[in-house]
């Protein structure tokens, strides 16, 4: 199992597809002991798990104190005070009432007309962005433009300076990082500190916000704290996860994106003359490539699912990316296809868990395409992509690009 499926290489980063197949091959949801829990990998068996309340994100739903506790020291996240508070503790990591509490809360500012009024700030920032950068004539993709965009705009909605969107940017992929299988001791120590200065910045703007309001979403969240809808911690936690959460996948999916359309020219000439697709174009990037390959659920109780019985804390590991690529669910999936329909994919999970920014990554996708788009049509790879390893995020870390006018 570990030989067949192994994503720490470079060999997967850059193509896991051919592990992901055989897994899918498998029956059943095979063990991996790396992960100490059963693999899903195909469609069905993960819209099941996905869409059963009974399979949760966090083990405080089904353990004590003590099991609490020895799942956290196996899973090297203790010893970490900020992060046990802020992000252990986040609407990603909580479930039932608590988290639909949270998500009430933030959830109108994530609605498609919401977002709507980003889309001024978002593409009079792209198009800076190109005035600059077209001239160049190559440029890397993702370091010279897709690492600052979703973090300038998550900026902008929350209420963060924009000068402040590139350290952001490095306190998010710091934390996010840790959740992946390989948990050292300097990412432990970089996760901490990032937690702790991004609550510090956090905290800062929330007390000048508490003066002076204004129409943003820490102002709003302030609002439902006063009113006793949210504790402090909550408030501060939902927000650090929202940065965290919007940054690195919206990055990943732009730059694997993109790679897609490049090295699929007939695609991209179809997009090139019709940008009417573009909206069908996104959810294709989405599912090609998805950006967060991989989440996890607990079993809450005893119970049946995917044609098994499993005891109470049994762990999954949900392969969204492998999911997204199950012929059983598309036809020819390993192929791009931008006007495919329908297209009812994973990479935005399912279930009470969804993405609550899956609209923000879109709106963020078609602005910066179509820009791309109509000023440099004939843009074009200039060199060899490189691509993150591990099974937290898939997405190219260097994508050369020429660029002409």
């Amino acid at each position: 199992m570990t030989k067949l499926f192994d994503p720490a290489t470079p060999d997967f980063g850059a193509n896991p597809w051919p592990a992901y197949a055989a897994l899918r091959d498998r029956p059943g949801l095979p063990y991996w002991d790396e992960f100490d829990g059963h693999l899903a990998s195909r469609m069905q068996d993960l819209r099941e798990i996905t869409l059963d309340r009974r399979m949760v994100r966090g083990a405080a739903a089904f353990a004590d104190a003590d099991e609490l506790r020895r799942i956290q020291v196996a899973a090297n996240f203790h010893d970490m005070p900020f992060h046990e508070r802020l992000v252990q503790t986040s609407m990603l990591e909580i479930d039932g009432p608590a988290h639909d509490k949270l998500r009430r809360a933030v959830f109108p500012f994530f609605t498609k007309s919401r977002l709507e009024s980003l889309r001024g700030f978002a593409t009079g920032w792209v198009d800076q962005s190109l005035d600059r950068l077209i001239p160049q004539g190559r440029i890397d993709f993702i370091a010279d433009l897709a690492a600052h965009l979703p973090g300038q705009v998550i900026g902008h909605l929350i209420g963060t300076a924009p000068e402040l969107a590139p350290q952001m940017t490095i306190w998010s992929e710091d934390v996010v990082s840790y959740f992946d299988m390989d948990r050292t001791a300097t990412k432990k120590a970089r996760a901490e500190e990032s937690t702790r200065l991004f609550a510090e910045l956090l905290e800062d703007l929330h007390a000048a916000r508490r003066i002076a309001p204004r129409d943003d979403l820490m102002s709003a969240m302030i609002e439902a704290e006063t009113a006793g809808l949210m504790t402090h911690d909550e408030l501060i936690a939902t927000i650090m996860q929202i940065l965290h959460a919007g940054h690195g996948s919206t990055i990943d999916v732009m730059g694997s994106g993109l790679h897609a359309l490049l090295t699929h020219p007939d695609q991209l000439a179809l997009l090139r003359d019709d940008h009417a697709l573009m909206p069908l174009a996104v959810q294709e990037m989405f599912r090609f490539a998805a950006p967060l390959p991989f989440f996890h659920r607990f079993a809450s109780e005893d119970m049946t699912i995917c044609g098994q019985d499993w005891p109470k804390g049994t762990k999954f590991g949900l392969l969204y990316a492998s999911a997204n690529r199950d012929p059983a669910a598309f036809a020819d999936p390993d192929r791009l296809d931008i006007a495919r329909r329908p297209n009812v994919h994973l990479a935005f999970g399912a279930g009470p868990h969804v993405c609550l920014g899956n609209n923000l990554a879109r709106l963020n996708m078609e602005i910066l395409f179509k820009a791309l788009l109509d000023r440099a049509p004939d843009m074009a790879l200039d060199g060899q992509a490189r691509w993150k390893t591990g099974l937290q995020a898939h997405g190219p870390t260097y994508l050369p690009l020429a660029l002409t006018a």
